[in-house]
């Protein structure tokens, strides 16, 4: 809203305005839009969510590659605010849920609002429409991000509800990680098998890459693709640990663009899920790298963009930052060196699944920590000899110490649990030796953490195309589904199932 002082006649009207100006100016905003749409509509919506990419995340891996992200060079960038409605720092089910319907709602929530009442999402309304919806996700197809755009439930841990509603849902495409509970096994109320309901429901299921490549458009192809290695949780593997034989983010995005296309457009949400993940387990790395394959999945999108610049809106958004990432660290004072991050191969969770388990069987009764040192250098690039002064990947007397103590932890098999203030403030729940490595690494090139769970801090929206001017300024995470509401030509307002049916 612009008021015009200039024109304002009369003194009275004058402090009315100046009254209302003020009131607004506190309050989270962007461009305004129309009460009945946007000016234009998109024929085509790209919906990206990085889920734990906040703003150092995106810093960090454009300082990793020396180069601003795609993202970083769209037109329009704003500051989201995400706050959950009954939690200052959100989690993934209720940020979801207010990005896809544009309703605060209470922690674990997926679809509803406090009062459990289910709201309609983006992406049905983009079905409503006629177009064509995907959703895809690096984590398992049922979790709390992607869930938010298909399912109404009261709790994300419904995994097996979800997967029914996924199939329900009638969308077209689905592809990333599996299913948590397909069976109902944890469900109070087991509803058949997910996967058979799926093709009784005419999907096509698909688990190999090869087969998935092949996959042509075609009238009424509704597609469900799992990638063949599922590393933790029923996700893709990290970035960093992927094979040849796997499926990218990016191919992912790709195949579902390509099988959405069709006169009435098409709805995509595409989820980097394991940005948050390894920022749980405060792994800089393989954070920076899944954000880059991230960024290589929204440049599928720029692709696409520039043959349909004036049908296409692509926005790309984080639900929330996770682990408190500071770009700079007390122990390196102003200095910074971010190359030494590259000596890192592996994941936190391959390196402490598999490397250290290998390690075990093969050293037996005499696992010292002399033993680990050749592994960690291999895996990490950290050195024990050497002058720290002069070489930032040599280790430093106090951190060798704590490797040491993290090692005999880890050894001892010992779980860190979240009521022990002391150990849990050095581990979190993660392998003592594996999160320590990450930690002297990250320090060491100049990288901290303040946290294993998310924080309250704004995370950066990007956007261009049709309507991307909307999403420049300051605003909450609700404000997100109703500008892209109003980009599809509808009132951008919350919409409860109830009223809609």
């Amino acid at each position: 809203m612009r008021v015009n002082m200039v024109r304002a006649s009369h003194f009275s009207k004058v402090l009315v305005l100046f009254g209302l100006g003020a009131l607004l100016a506190l309050q989270p905003q962007g461009a305004t839009w129309a009460a009945d749409g946007y000016i234009q509509t998109a024929k085509y919506i790209f919906f990206f969510i990085g889920d734990g990419m906040g703003i150092p995340q995106r810093a960090a891996a454009s300082a990793y590659t020396g180069k601003p992200l795609t993202v970083d060079t769209f037109p329009a960038q704003g500051v989201t605010t995400t706050a959950a409605f009954d939690r200052f720092i959100t989690g993934s089910a209720a940020a979801a849920t207010a990005m896809a319907s544009g309703i605060k709602t209470k922690i674990g929530y997926v679809g509803l609002d406090p009062q459990l009442r289910p709201v309609k999402t983006v992406a049905e309304m983009a079905k409503g429409q006629g177009k064509k919806v995907g959703v895809i996700s690096s984590v398992s197809i049922d979790h709390a991000t992607p869930a938010a755009f298909y399912a109404h439930v009261p709790s994300r841990s419904m995994y097996h509800e979800i997967g029914m509603a996924l199939v329900k849902s009638g969308f077209d495409f689905f592809g990333g990680g599996g299913f948590k509970d397909p069976e109902g096994k944890k469900s109070k109320a087991p509803q058949g098998n997910v996967l058979k309901a799926a093709r009784a429901a005419g999907y096509t299921l698909v688990n190999n890459k090869q087969d998935f490549m092949a996959l042509k458009r075609s009238p009424g192809l509704k597609v469900i693709a799992v990638n063949p290695w599922l590393q933790d949780s029923a996700a893709l593997p990290y970035h960093i640990d992927r094979r040849p034989q796997d499926i990218s983010l990016s191919e992912f995005t790709e195949k579902a663009v390509e099988l959405l296309d069709n006169p009435q457009g098409f709805f995509l949400m595409v989820e980097g899920g394991k940005i948050d993940w390894a920022c749980h387990a405060n792994d800089a790395v393989s954070a920076i790298q899944d954000t880059l394959a991230f960024d290589e999945a929204v440049q599928v999108a720029l692709r696409f963009y520039e043959k349909h610049p004036r049908e296409t809106l692509i926005v790309v958004t984080g639900d929330h930052e996770c682990g408190g990432l500071t770009l700079g660290f007390a122990g390196t004072k102003y200095e910074t060196e971010f190359n030494m991050l590259k000596h890192q191969d592996t994941s936190f969770k391959k390196f402490s699944a598999e490397v250290l388990k290998k390690f075990r069987q093969k050293c037996g009764a005499d696992c010292s920590f002399e033993k680990i040192k050749p592994v960690i250098t291999a895996h990490f690039g950290l050195k024990f000899t050497g002058d720290p002064q002069s070489d930032p990947l040599v280790v430093k007397p106090y951190q060798e110490a704590l490797l040491r103590q993290a090692f005999e932890r880890s050894m001892a098999g010992e779980r860190i649990h979240s009521d022990d203030p002391g150990t849990y403030l050095l581990y979190g729940s993660y392998d003592p030796l594996t999160v320590t490595i990450t930690h002297v690494l990250n320090n060491n090139a100049g990288l901290a953490w303040t946290s294993f769970k998310h924080t309250g801090v704004p995370v950066t929206t990007s956007a261009i195309g049709v309507g991307a001017e909307l999403f420049n300024g300051y605003f909450d995470n609700t404000d997100l589904a109703k500008k892209v509401m109003s980009v599809m030509g509808l009132s951008p307002q919350v919409v409860y199932m109830a009223d809609a049916a």
